[in-house]
């Protein structure tokens, strides 16, 4: 929850209000306390819609149907006011978690706890459509989870009934990767849509992922109504049949709210028995129930003069600090916590003695990605020892090491000890993009710097405080290089684009965003192609390819297949140019490829240490390991010296200053969000490319890569991508 802003109101109706839990495209929601104590969430609608009568209409007869609704599984409305110059409307409070804060911190939910979560939910939306609303917002986000059940919030309050899915202007209703095909293609959603959805929220929820990926809103809604939902991890046969049947294109063919009921025949909860959820959930929602002590009282507030602004807590710090302050982590809990190459531990100091600031290290060292990991991890340690090296430095840096192994759950762990540090000023990682995903909420939360040189998907989901940088070219980004090689050349006019599921968000984006740019930069057309995970048969792929005069081929997908596309390739001769995406790049490429894999190139988003730019780091490398740098080192080490000479640069200013904020130490402290609005800002010259982040999403500007082909069975450096003369 965040404090009220000095423009909002102080009661609305009979309810004093507290604090605000949210803003939307409809209105603000506010939680507040009626006279008799008891708490609600109130939604006030905005002014401008609020101003137009038919919104006005529409919103009066919602909520005389909302309060209609009986279920205990969705929110009950309690009080409303649909006449006033701001309208608003109350419901009951509860004070669990959300679904989407759960998956994210914790991971899939167990098969029981789905089945429960669908059975009680479907209740819900049949109780919804009863009372002749549609939701047309069924997510993770809006499903609150109490010891006795999950709650269906926010159901079609404000929601034209013949509203669609696009407007004229693009805007989604609804949200990508939740909504249903007739609603992604600008229809009109009915009863069958929130089924989809539904269906959207628990393969979700036990799996950890939405079933039509993340990134881009074009790029989902495409596979909204294209692609089949990736189920992939669900193995019990009664949920998979039932998931398919609710994800039909088709609304005819997707079972009625009502008739879940009966398909799903696992035992709800009994009372306020929370034995439908994992131990480690139930203390989440405790914790939530605990907070709720330490809100403001019902009578009179205390007035205080203005001081300097602070950023505002996320909701999570608030129940953090009014639950009891820090969460104890079991000693057990990270082994991650690891010695490093020179024989010191994770929490390595730098030069004795002396003021500090930690730079921790978010990465999968024991994983599928732990070379990647490993590599970082030694960047940083390199950056580190280069700063505390200096004679003028202003504090000692140290390092912080803690290994998620690749796995969601405990990136979300990883994240939640690194922010509950006060000395740990940013961090560099995570590794992956699905563990990037699992942590950023909480980094958010604490408006704890992140970088991140290796996460490149297209988008990650949007943060209040901004404090996640992306570093590294996104898969969209990478595609111009990629185009500019392989299509400005007079031989090509058409590009084969082979797209191998088994690659996953990684190479769908990568495909995807080639596919879009080859007719926005150059003149040539592409033949894309894509084919489901598990492929083991590319021969007629690949001869439709070329029969499609395919004068060039990029494939986007993992390394079994490209080797697989490259010998095929070799034995018909072909000798045109031929591009993996860089997850390919590796030994695992080169050996079941061998010979077929000379010619192939790559474009990277990391330098070699052969690189012109990178001789003095290698050089430092080689020393400090007795090993020349692998990929991802040279990019953390960049980013670990942009943090720390932001850093310094605000240690200094808060030195300079007659009241300066004194840490643990004794050091000058700048804030966290002080240090994020610095990085958002900074302009940094690396070993790798030049650092600069647009406003709005904190991703690094500029598309520089660097080119590799395979020469007598071995990588070659060739250089930084190429681009065009003009």
């Amino acid at each position: 929850m965040d404090d009220l802003r000095p423009t909002d109101p102080a009661r609305v109706g009979g309810h004093r209000l507290l604090g605000r839990l949210g803003a939307g495209g409809m209105g603000v929601v506010y939680l507040g306390r009626t006279d008799a104590g008891a708490l609600a969430a109130v939604k006030v609608i905005l002014p401008e819609l609020a101003e137009d009568e038919d919104f006005r209409t529409r919103f009066r007869r919602e909520a005389e149907a909302a309060r209609r609704v009986d279920s205990p599984w969705a929110v009950r409305v309690t009080d409303a006011e649909t006449e006033s110059e701001r309208p608003w409307l109350a419901t009951e409070f509860v004070p669990g978690p959300t679904l989407s804060d759960v998956v994210a911190r914790r991971g899939p939910l167990p098969v029981r706890s789905v089945a429960v979560l669908g059975r009680l939910l479907s209740r819900a939306l049949a109780a919804v459509h009863g009372a002749g609303l549609v939701h047309r917002d069924v997510k993770p986000g809006n499903v609150l989870l109490t010891a006795d059940g999950p709650r269906l919030i926010d159901f079609g309050i404000a929601r034209a009934a013949d509203a669609t899915a696009l407007t004229a202007t693009g805007l989604v209703v609804g949200t990508p990767g939740f909504l249903p095909p007739e609603q992604a293609s600008g229809n009109t959603a009915g009863s069958a849509g929130d089924v989809f959805s539904l269906g959207c929220l628990l393969a979700y929820a036990a799996t950890g992922r939405p079933p039509f990926g993340s990134g881009a809103v074009d790029a989902l809604l495409y596979r909204t109504l294209h692609d089949e939902p990736d189920l992939d991890g669900i193995e019990e046969p009664w949920l998979r049949a039932l998931l398919q049947r609710c994800l039909a294109k088709e609304p005819a063919e997707r079972p009625e709210a009502a008739a879940l009921d009966g398909l799903i025949t696992e035992d709800v909860p009994a009372g306020e028995r929370a034995d439908w959820l994992p131990e480690d959930i139930v203390r989440i929602i405790a914790d939530r129930s605990a907070a709720l002590l330490a809100l403001p009282g019902i009578d009179a507030t205390v007035a205080e003069e203005p001081g300097p602004p602070e950023p505002a807590p996320g909701r999570r710090r608030f129940l953090l600090l009014t639950a009891g302050g820090a969460v104890a982590l079991g000693a057990g809990a990270f082994a991650a916590l690891r010695i490093g190459a020179d024989g010191t531990d994770g929490n390595s100091d730098g030069a004795p003695g002396g003021r500090r600031w930690i730079i921790g290290v978010h990465a999968d060292l024991t994983g599928p990605q732990s070379a990647a990991g490993r590599a970082q991890e030694r960047g940083v340690r390199l950056a580190v020892d280069r700063f505390n090296a200096l004679d003028d430095r202003p504090f000692r840096l140290a390092v912080k090491v803690l290994d998620d192994a690749g796995d969601p759950t405990r990136s979300a762990q990883v994240a939640e000890q690194f922010a509950g540090d006060p000395e740990v000023a940013a961090v560099i990682g995570p590794t992956s993009d699905v563990t990037a995903a699992a942590a950023l909420s909480r980094y958010d939360e604490a408006t704890l710097p992140v970088l991140t040189v290796s996460a490149l998907q297209i988008a990650f989901p949007h943060r209040a405080n901004a404090s996640f940088f992306q570093a590294g070219p996104s898969y969209a980004s990478l595609s111009i290089p990629i185009v500019n090689r392989l299509l400005l050349r007079p031989e090509v006019e058409r590009l084969g684009i082979l797209v191998d599921r088994a690659g996953g968000q990684a190479a769908y984006q990568a495909g995807y965003a080639t596919n879009l740019m080859t007719p926005n930069l150059t003149t040539g057309t592409t033949h894309p192609r894509v084919v489901p995970a598990g492929t083991s048969v590319f021969d007629p792929v690949v001869a439709d390819l070329l029969s499609h005069r395919s004068d060039a081929v990029f494939y986007a997908g993992d390394a079994t297949g490209a080797s697989r596309v490259a010998r095929i390739l070799a034995d018909l001769s072909y000798t045109g140019p031929r591009m993996a995406q860089h997850t390919v790049m590796g030994p695992e490429f080169l050996k079941q490829a061998g010979a077929a894999a000379d010619g192939w190139e790559f474009i990277a988003p990391f330098t070699d240490a052969s690189a012109p730019a990178a001789a003095t780091f290698a050089a430092a490398h080689s020393k400090r390991f007795g090993a020349a740098p692998a990929a991802w080192s040279a990019e953390a080490y960049d980013v670990a010296g942009l943090v720390a000479r932001e850093l310094a640069a605000l240690a200094d200013g808060a030195a300079k200053s007659t009241k300066p904020s004194a840490g643990p130490s004794g050091a000058p402290r700048p804030t966290r969000p002080q240090l994020t609005a610095a990085i958002a800002a900074s302009r940094y010259e690396g070993v790798s490319r030049s650092y600069a982040f647009d406003e709005e999403r904190q991703q690094l500007v500029g598309q520089d890569a660097h080119l590799y082909r395979v020469k007598d069975g071995r990588l070659d450096y060739l250089g930084p991508a190429p681009k065009p003369k003009s």
